[in-house]
């Protein structure tokens, strides 16, 4: 039996998903040590001034040197630095972890910068901080950790309810990867290109329906969240570097295919990508997306008359994850919904080659997708936060709403499957 009492939990970095492990440990009953940067310090202890559970430090040091088990909730691209400021205070037989979307950059920072008594054992909550954890994947990586170490990492982390996944620090980055880089940057894209075209696009009859309402709530979900949060996977990842680059080239050959009118060879392509990410092809089956149900979810109150879409940012994914041989792990299913309907995937296949309504629509996304892998190819963290908090303050006055619209979708969507 662990005795709460005696074992503090320290967290080093007091951003959004920090203050939520804060919350949520300390609500479970153990003792949080907690610290952000120094000049945070008085703010920190104003807002949890109510919680006798969680103690303010002002530095990482005074955590690192009283905690049993600390985990380093910053940024991916700063992990290396602060764990070299933080790490060789460590207390004796500490156990170490991150919450980082890049692991094997974490484990590199904690095996050059923290003592050798120490053990190690990460974790990542696959969604953000606004999202109920309960039921959510939380991975956890025991990289270097005794039988009781990670059954106690794995008993305070329980207080959340979220559903334990184990990896290794390469497995957690290469999935990762696969399941995030390139649906980031389509929807980072979508809205990049609304507005560049400066387009609510629930307020327009052209954007209606399920599928446009999953394009548009997640695309509100994605930039009402903290630039860091995509910057790291996108520009550390290994594989997302690549994931994205190969997106952006999708994006711009079926433009240039839907442009010059090449049906054959564009819907030859379409379908090969789908029967080789999907499997062949059948009769219609119960889908987790149907526009009767997604409907309800629409921000704008516009004609509910659905326009002929041909839907190129979704149908590059699939063509990306073609390219790439990358096993179909979308947990949200949009894609699978176009393909997996064959009326659906013709009549896409006829808008892009016949109808010109989206055209200036297309074009855009198309500018974005590149602007967004070239930032990323170039390592540019500056660049990726100016384009990002400058798109999130044109779309922000929507985000409460498309929060709690999108939280309603997901669960429903979820109590499906």
């Amino acid at each position: 039996m662990v005795d709460m009492d005696k074992i503090a939990v320290g967290i080093i970095g007091m951003g959004d998903m920090g203050k939520m492990y804060a919350r949520r440990i300390s609500a479970a009953g153990w003792r949080v040590n907690a610290c952000d940067k120094p000049e945070k310090y008085e703010a920190l202890t104003q807002e949890f001034a109510g919680n006798s559970k969680i103690h303010l430090y002002a530095d990482g040091r005074l955590v690192s040197r009283s905690s049993d088990v600390i985990l380093y909730s910053v940024e991916a691209e700063a992990i290396a630095r602060i764990v070299s400021l933080y790490g060789p205070s460590t207390k004796q037989g500490a156990i170490v972890g991150g919450q980082t979307s890049c692991k094997e950059i974490e484990i590199d920072a904690f095996r050059k910068h923290l003592p050798e008594d120490v053990q190690i054992v990460s974790c990542h909550s696959l969604h953000g901080p606004k999202i109920d954890p309960k039921g959510q994947p939380l991975v956890l990586i025991r990289e270097h950790a005794s039988d009781e170490s990670f059954a106690l990492v794995e008993k305070i982390l329980s207080s959340f309810g979220s559903k334990h996944v184990y990896l290794t620090a390469r497995e957690h980055d290469r999935i990762t990867a696969d399941t995030q880089a390139v649906t980031h940057a389509a929807f980072l894209s979508m809205g990049t290109a609304w507005h560049a075209n400066n387009q609510f696009p629930w307020e327009m009859n052209r954007y209606v329906g399920g599928i446009e309402n999953v394009k548009c709530n997640i695309m509100l979900r994605i930039y009402s969240n903290k630039w860091h949060v995509y910057a790291g996977l996108a520009i550390l990842n290994q594989w997302a570097k690549k994931q994205i680059r190969q997106y952006a080239e999708s994006v711009t050959e079926l433009f240039k295919l839907m442009l010059g009118g090449h049906r054959e060879e564009l819907e030859k392509r379409i379908r090969t990508a789908g029967e080789a990410v999907f499997g062949t092809a059948g009769e219609e089956r119960e889908l987790l997306l149907r526009d009767d149900v997604l409907d309800r979810y629409s921000l704008g109150n516009v004609p509910k008359k659905r326009t002929r879409n041909n839907h190129l940012s979704l149908l590059a994914m699939v063509d990306c994850w073609w390219k790439l041989g990358i096993p179909f792990r979308l947990w949200l299913g949009v894609t699978e919904y176009l393909f997996r309907k064959p009326q659906l995937l013709d009549e896409i296949i006829d808008t892009a080659i016949e109808d010109n309504t989206f055209r200036s629509d297309d074009l855009e996304f198309t500018f974005a997708a590149r602007a967004w892998s070239e930032c990323v190819s170039f390592g540019d963290f500056a660049s990726y936060k100016d384009r990002f908090e400058n798109i999130q303050k044109y779309f922000e006055p929507r985000f409460p709403e498309a929060t709690r619209l999108g939280n309603e979708m997901i669960r429903v969507i979820l109590a499906k499957t």
